[in-house]
């Protein structure tokens, strides 16, 4: 545990003009308020926020969030409030502690509605002010270097939540160093066994080849010397992980990985890179397609450097990182920067991102409603990612993860863009929507006015944004389209009941039924969950009871051979009608009417005694309406749908209930109940639904299921 005066020496060492008596009242505060707690190691607890102040000042931080880590579990973990820090150390330092206190209550590897609603809450926080992530990520840091006291389930958890989560948040905020140390600690214990084979691999290689590190160093340095380009250079074994991550990605055994080192060169001018690129491919051969300049085109975390793989001595390839002392700073400890300071002032990095944009941007969506697992999909999407760099007509370029499409691209610059794409040229020649970027093409968007997001487009789209877009796009379509042909079902029902539908009547139903409004009510309808039948007789309560249906009423006429007396039910399982043969059961006190060749009376072949031989009334098609359960295979185009009321209403029958079973980008699937007379009538229907040339299939069903 450090002490008290070199905590404050780590921190003069970059801030001369420090607040020393800021940080002493802090240091003793939180060792009183943790005084008698012990971490799991049975350790003095109040060493964990000294160790989260330490990370902090490698990241040479402001003095408020070195208080704020001090202080980070005071409110959580002690009798200590917010108002007694805001009074002790003003209300900045007491906002940072308090949104750190908030992220620690969030379970963010809950069930995953949960863990997705969190997320949000967490990047609402995070908005606010990114100090609070800062600390944040210094406390999983530090928890990370020390799991070996809690149980192996609590530990799973932890790491799961890192890899997950705080590691790729880390990597998304530039702090790239962090977020390497993150996923290797969890990697660890989530995958220990991997990790042991890598290192194990890597000692063999040591002693087969020696430590090939400083070889390559001095072979770098000699081409630079004698090119005259001042730099710095370093080298080092990349983290077990990532050579993990690239072995799962590529297929590949660890012999068959052929970057596994990776150098850094480090100039303080620009141009100084370029020089140095030009050196290092002079003397080796490079790679083809493994060099990347992100000095011309940096990432949207700010990030800057050349990247390049040459094939080194003895064969070897290696990675190798080129930038200017300031990029390296940014590359670091990415949106820390902001808040750097360096000989007692904040340091002006010209290369530090706005910490801000990246949030602003996922609060934005938040605000548009996103479903939660959809946000939590697109934010992890977002954070995951290497990028392309892609080309508009007009020069500007289009940073997107690898594997993005036109549809990526075109969402890319605009929403209104995207959902108006109907094709893209890459480097001026036609290519499908599917087509893989790469870098430094060049792309153009075709567009058309009446052009709507298809569902095929989300196998396509990879980034969050335009997967968000997508799915909002389809989302309205589908309640458009569902009103439409809801307003046509109950159009249908108030005729067929001599009623006029008039808006103000929808919205009466729409209050009673517990709808908001009446294009609601109306969208109900069309997606099935509702009928118009339902809309009417809650209207016009006298309509229910004349139009009870009479086949579960005691001696109904519509069936002969069955004793007075007798309650007469129609099977769902088998929807049976007019014109059809069928046999009654009797169960329940009363008679249940099957098709013959119905699957349920297969379960009744052992009590014949309770079989009745039955026949439809001579007048039973015109005593009363049933219904029978049709399956309808229909072209996905506008119009489909209502094209098909239409043609239902034009031959007397109505539609009691609709469910669309299956939705693909070519074809709907739809169920529907239909009230037809007899089996002549809707046999009449489904060939003329056939003959339909939007129609594909028109099947009877039965069964209850949709």
């Amino acid at each position: 545990m450090i002490r008290q005066f070199e905590l404050v020496e780590r921190v003069r060492a970059y801030n001369p003009n420090t607040d020393e008596a800021l940080l002493n009242r802090a240091y003793v505060y939180g060792a009183r308020a943790h005084a008698t707690q012990t971490r799991a190691s049975g350790e003095p607890y109040f060493g964990h926020p000294l160790e989260v102040a330490a990370i902090l000042t490698d990241l040479q931080l402001d003095d408020a969030t070195i208080v704020t880590a001090l202080l980070h579990d005071t409110i959580e973990d002690t009798t200590a409030t917010r108002d007694e820090i805001a009074g002790l150390f003003g209300e900045e330092i007491a906002a940072l502690v308090d949104g750190v206190t908030k992220l620690t209550r969030l379970e963010l590897t809950s069930k995953e509605s949960a863990q997705a609603e969190n997320f949000r809450k967490l990047l609402v926080a995070m908005s606010r002010d990114v100090r609070v992530l800062l600390v944040k990520l210094a406390d999983r840091l530090h928890n990370m270097r020390t799991l070996e006291a809690l149980r192996p389930d609590k530990r799973q958890r932890i790491a799961r939540e890192t890899m997950e989560i705080f590691a790729p948040l880390a990597g998304r905020m530039g702090m790239q160093k962090m977020r390497e140390e993150l996923e290797d600690l969890a990697f660890d214990v989530l995958n220990p066994d991997a990790r042991n084979a890598i290192m194990r691999r890597f000692l063999k290689l040591k002693k087969e080849t020696g430590d090939l590190i400083p070889e390559i160093v001095r072979a770098i340095e000699e081409a630079l010397y004698e090119d005259h380009v001042p730099a710095a250079v370093s080298g080092r074994e990349k983290r077990p992980y990532s050579i993990w991550r690239k072995m799962e990605e590529k297929q590949v055994g660890f012999s068959q990985l052929s970057d596994i080192y990776a150098f850094r060169l480090i100039t303080e001018r620009e141009e100084d890179c370029y020089r140095a690129l030009g050196s290092v491919h002079r003397r080796w051969r490079v790679v083809p397609e493994r060099m990347k300049d992100y000095i011309s085109g940096p990432k949207s975390n700010g990030y800057r450097s050349i990247h390049t793989t040459v094939s080194g001595p003895r064969a070897m390839r290696v990675e190798v990182q080129i930038r200017t002392r300031e990029m390296h700073e940014v590359a670091e400890s990415g949106v820390a920067a902001h808040w750097a300071y360096r000989d007692g002032e904040r340091a002006h990095n010209p290369f530090a991102v706005d910490p801000f944009t990246w949030l602003r941007d996922l609060v934005d969506r938040i605000e548009k409603g996103d479903q939660p697992q959809e946000f939590l999909e697109h934010v992890k999407l977002d954070m995951f990612y290497d990028q392309v760099f892609c080309f508009t007509p007009k020069g500007d370029v289009i940073p997107l993860p690898r594997g993005a499409t036109p549809i990526d691209f075109a969402y890319a610059i605009h929403t209104r863009v995207g959902d108006s794409c109907v094709g893209a040229k890459i480097d001026g020649r036609r290519a499908p929507l599917w087509t893989r970027l790469r870098n430094g093409q060049a792309v153009e968007i075709i567009r058309a006015d009446a052009q709507r997001p298809s569902p095929v487009w989300m196998d396509m789209a990879v980034t969050g944004r335009a997967r968000s877009a997508i799915r909002r796009a389809l989302r309205e379509d589908a309640r458009d389209e569902n009103v439409r042909l809801g307003r046509e079902i109950a159009r249908q029902a108030f005729a067929r009941r001599n009623r006029e539908m008039t808006e103000k009547a929808l919205e009466t139903a729409a209050r009673k039924l517990g709808r908001q409004n009446a294009e609601d009510l109306l969208e109900a309808v069309g997606a099935g969950e509702l009928s118009g039948r339902r809309i009417v007789e809650t209207l016009y309560p006298a309509l229910a009871e004349e139009n009870a249906t009479p086949r579960i009423e005691a001696g109904a006429p519509t069936v002969r051979g069955v004793r007075k007396g007798l309650a007469i039910r129609f099977g769902q399982c088998c929807h049976p009608i007019p014109g059809e043969r069928v046999i009654g059961i009797r169960e329940n006190g009363g008679v249940t009417v099957h098709v013959i060749d119905c699957e349920t009376l297969a379960a009744h072949e052992q009590d014949l005694d309770r079989w009745l031989d039955l026949r439809w009334d001579e007048d039973a098609a015109l005593f009363a309406t049933h219904v029978a359960r049709i399956d309808l295979t229909v072209a996905n185009e506008p119009g489909a749908l209502a094209a098909l009321c239409t043609l239902i209403a034009e031959r007397k029958a109505n539609i009691d209930y609709l469910s669309t079973a299956e939705r693909t980008p070519d074809f709907h699937r739809m169920v529907m109940d239909l009230e037809v007379r007899d089996a002549k009538h809707l046999s009449g229907i489904l060939t003329a639904l056939e003959a339909q040339p939007i129609v594909s299939a028109a099947t009877r069903r039965r069964g209850v299921s949709a």
